[in-house]
């Protein structure tokens, strides 16, 4: 299916050009373009119009996932038609194993998943497998290790109506794709057996598929409701069933993967008593040898992600496979709030290893387990195709890339102007703020607050809640999904004020707001 663009407005002011001259760049093979538009100019809206006009997958990167998650809403009701999908780290809740030698303290890896995002990144490799009308939009989580493409579309089930296969080689199957056999509770990666009629809930999405036998072949395929069960759609060509987690492997990658493990303990762990660090072998052969036993029995163990190399067979040194890996030839790259988003991608890799080194010194990880990371920036560079920097504000790097050329978008379609800034005293601020929060929420108009730190934003919020003012807070401990929640709350006008210490954030669309208060901006 083709882009289609849907939208009340035409382009205006200056992008026309800024849209011709970016399809221009990428039709004679421009590897680097950047789009500079201030704030109010229409940036996504361009962006969307080329993505139109040249038809080609592509991979919006934002550097956090409030940004992330404004931008794919956007995309999503530009195009009602298309694949728009959102690809976030899946983590609600994340410490990462690490050992404080100075104290000896070992912390083990601590994590919350969201099973809503990981749908979501499941279904956006799904996409990207299925058809080319995608559009990804994700933050740095993209350079992370993920399960290897070729592998994960090698373990995809094909079922068809007039098949042949018995209940048992499907359950056997659907086991092999990690899905758990659950005849009471029916949720999101797993399946469950009435006589000769299979359920299999898919975890990438919010039906479930029922499959129904007669004999040694498929009788029926049909999409249900898995909380009712009643008919969706029926079936009558071939239906991919894709794995339960980006990490599946065939069984005899598994086996190669446990034979190349033992290898390398076999081949460290002597280097380890050679240096006098008897404990730290032990400790890593006790672990090792438990993390094979339960790859062997289960198909894979707790922290299967550090023998990642092993898996995918990759030599070492090798960079790991990421979202990128999944996305098809031709596929463009946009870059939001460059100026932000370059220098996070950036910095990833340095901090990653600077914690694994430790860990494979102490005898905690073999040393494989440094490859588990996300991509350096060189790596990186090698791996997005061309590419569109879009930023108000571009830094170096961008500007090098295209040797200082930028397409300018400086009109701002809505007429809006830049805003009046005042600098009141610290003194009274509190009640200073009270009475122009009280003034805006008459007029149907929102507040942001930006505060120095989360105590002073709840503070805050507790304050304005008690004398009447609705007032909500946000900040990092709020899970990723309930942030957009929040937002979405505060244009709908079922609160006025939003209090946080990081609301300032580039690319943060709210015209609802007509006030920004800095507290303490000094």
């Amino acid at each position: 299916m083709p882009f289609k663009l849907r939208s009340d407005f035409e382009p205006q002011g200056d992008q026309p050009q800024a849209i011709d001259a970016l399809v221009r760049g990428l039709d004679e093979g421009a590897k680097d373009q950047v789009l500079l538009g201030i704030t109010g100019s229409g940036k996504t809206f361009t962006v969307a119009s080329v993505i139109e006009r040249t038809q080609r997958p592509t991979l919006v990167i934002a550097h956090n996932k409030t940004l992330a998650a404004q931008l794919y809403q956007e995309f999503k009701t530009f195009f009602p038609e298309n694949a728009v999908e959102y690809f976030v780290s899946y983590y609600d809740y994340y410490q990462p194993e690490a050992y404080v030698p100075a104290s000896d303290t070992y912390i083990e890896k601590e994590a919350t998943i969201n099973e809503e995002i990981d749908r979501l990144r499941l279904s956006a490799t799904r996409a990207l497998f299925e058809r080319r009308d995608v559009i990804v939009v994700a933050s740095v989580s993209c350079i992370y290790g993920l399960g290897d493409p070729d592998a994960y579309y090698n373990m995809i089930l094909f079922v068809e109506p007039g098949m042949k296969m018995s209940r048992e080689q499907l359950l056997q199957k659907l086991v092999e794709l990690q899905y758990e056999r659950s005849d009471i509770e029916f949720d999101r990666g797993s399946f469950r057996v009435r006589g000769d009629t299979v359920e299999v809930y898919p975890s990438y999405q919010d039906q479930a598929y029922r499959i129904e036998l007669w004999g040694d072949d498929i009788d029926s395929i049909s999409t249900i409701d898995p909380l009712l069960g009643e008919v969706l759609h029926k079936h009558t060509s071939r239906l991919p069933i894709y794995p339960k987690t980006h990490y599946v492997m065939p069984k005899s990658t598994v086996k190669r993967a446990i034979k190349t493990i033992r290898d390398e303990l076999e081949w460290w762990e002597p280097k380890l008593v050679g240096e006098g660090k008897l404990v730290e072998a032990q400790r890593l052969h006790q672990r090792t040898m438990y993390d094979l036993e339960m790859i062997k029995e289960m198909g894979f163990c707790r922290g299967i992600e550090n023998y990642s190399r092993h898996l995918t067979g990759k030599p070492p040194g090798s960079p790991p496979p990421t979202l990128l890996d999944y996305l098809p030839e031709g596929s463009i790259a946009v870059i939001d709030e460059s100026h932000q988003t370059i220098p996070q991608v950036r910095g990833m890799f340095n901090g990653d290893q600077s914690r694994k080194k430790t860990l494979v010194e102490y005898g905690f990880r073999l040393p494989s387990a440094m490859d588990n990371r996300p991509l350096n920036f060189e790596e990186f560079e090698s791996r997005i195709g061309q590419t569109i920097y879009v930023s108000a504000t571009p830094g170096p790097y961008e500007l090098t890339r295209t040797g200082g050329e930028v397409v300018e978008q400086i009109i701002r379609p809505t007429g809006l102007m830049d805003p009046l800034v005042e600098v009141r005293p610290v003194r009274g601020q509190i009640d200073d703020l009270l009475g122009e929060c009280r003034a805006r929420a008459e007029r149907n108009e929102r507040v942001l607050v930006t505060t120095l730190t989360k105590k002073m934003a709840e503070d805050l919020t507790e304050y304005f809640s008690e004398v009447d003012v609705r007032v909500r807070y946000l900040h990092s401990d709020i899970e990723t999904l309930e942030r957009i929640r929040i937002l979405r709350d505060l244009r709908r006008g079922e609160f006025d004020v939003l209090v946080g210490i990081n609301l300032l954030r580039e690319g943060l669309d709210l015209p609802e707001v007509s006030l920004v208060a800095i507290l303490d901006a000094d």
